[in-house]
């Protein structure tokens, strides 16, 4: 049996805009967001900065709550290659 998946942040997000009874005018205008870039998120298109995220929270009134321990962050640098050490 799979574990259910928990829908990302950016998904809660967008369903937020939409049940908040807010026009997306409104809501870019509130915030000084160009209507193209929030059109862009609700399409799942791109992401949005921290600063208009912030902007977003406090005119729909979110907070993240967290649920249980968060994820373990790996070490290292994923992606990447160790760093040589020098004089080897």
């Amino acid at each position: 049996m799979r574990a259910k998946r928990r829908p990302k942040l950016s998904d809660q997000i967008r369903r937020a805009i939409d049940a908040s009874g807010l026009s997306r005018y409104r809501i870019c205008m509130e915030i000084g967001l160009d209507q193209a870039v929030l059109s862009r998120f609700m399409q799942g298109k791109s992401g949005l900065s921290v600063k208009t995220l912030d902007a977003l929270a406090d005119i729909l009134r979110l907070e993240i709550v967290q649920r249980g321990k968060p994820a373990p962050i790996p070490k290292g640098r994923p992606g990447r290659k160790p760093k040589a050490k020098k004089g080897r």
